[in-house]
């Protein structure tokens, strides 16, 4: 969670120099390099059957393509990441609804209660960066379809790709972003870009930690564990963020802020500890 929270601040840097579209399929051309030497050495399997690899390229692109495109550009149009920290905060209530109703899960009361006071402690810890003045329609839509894609994708991951390698899949779906990307970087950015260390050290973090290490923890963590335990440990994500804040530039958390941390906590401890109810027959 450490790694999603400092996400925030390393998109907010290279976004910068490079344009959304551009920055992301920088990314991804970035990823795929560095997933060679282990595609190499470890030499896992592939996707089989067309099926098969289209499921992966399915949800790879709801992932990568079109959940990181949107919240880049939520941050790009000017988008307090408060509110695009809140907003993806969402995804864990989104997650419980979806999978009461489609994959059988079963949350007690407790887990109910610990998803609201999460997603309340949240908007506490981001209250004092959110700034209504900032929030264009575009930016807007931007946000809630990064938010579907992300609630999409790792659902989508997680019932139709249960037993692929995620590492030849992550270089499948970094293959399918930049297809996806780079023709939308030249036609509507012009693939413009500042080359400085800053934007390179961003794309490098971004990669290796968020793309790679992060998003394949996700989904191990979804394979094994309920869907709704899972995505509520995403609360904790914009507390990381804000310890990140004050070591790296020194900005003091607020009092609020820390009522917010608490009870962001309590919620989460409230939904990962409670058991999981038996489907009914």
């Amino acid at each position: 969670m450490t790694v999603w929270g400092s996400g925030y601040i390393a998109t907010k840097i290279g976004i910068q120099y490079a344009a959304p579209f551009t920055f992301l399929s920088l990314r991804y051309a970035l990823g795929m390099l560095c997933l060679l030497p282990v595609l190499l050495l470890l030499r896992p399997e592939w996707p089989r059957a067309p099926r098969e690899l289209a499921h992966v390229v399915a949800a790879g692109l709801l992932m990568h393509g079109i959940q990181l495109s949107g919240s880049h550009y939520a941050q790009y149009l000017g988008l307090s990441a408060g509110v695009v920290a809140l907003i993806l905060s969402v995804q864990p209530l989104i997650t419980a609804m979806v999978a009461k109703r489609w994959m059988h899960e079963r949350l007690a009361p407790r887990q109910w209660t610990g998803i609201a006071l999460g997603l309340a402690g949240v908007l506490l810890v981001v209250w004092h960066k959110i700034d209504v003045r900032v929030m264009t329609l575009g930016a807007l839509v931007a946000i809630t379809v990064s938010l579907a894609g992300v609630t999409a994708g790792t659902l989508y991951q997680r019932v139709f790709c249960p037993t692929v390698n995620l590492y030849s899949a992550a270089w499948i779906q970094f293959a399918a972003s930049l297809l996806l990307l780079t023709p939308l970087a030249f036609a509507f950015e012009g693939a413009r870009v500042q080359w400085t260390w800053a934007l390179f050290g961003a794309i490098a973090f971004l990669v290796v930690f968020a793309s790679i290490f992060a998003v394949n923890a996700l989904h191990t963590l979804m394979r094994h564990g309920q869907a709704t335990k899972v995505t509520s440990i995403l609360y904790l994500t914009p507390i990381f963020a804000v310890v990140l804040e004050y070591l790296l530039f020194g900005v003091v958390p607020s009092g609020l802020t820390f009522v917010g941390i608490a009870v962001t906590c309590l919620g989460v401890a409230l939904v990962t500890a409670s058991g999981q109810r038996p489907a009914a027959a």
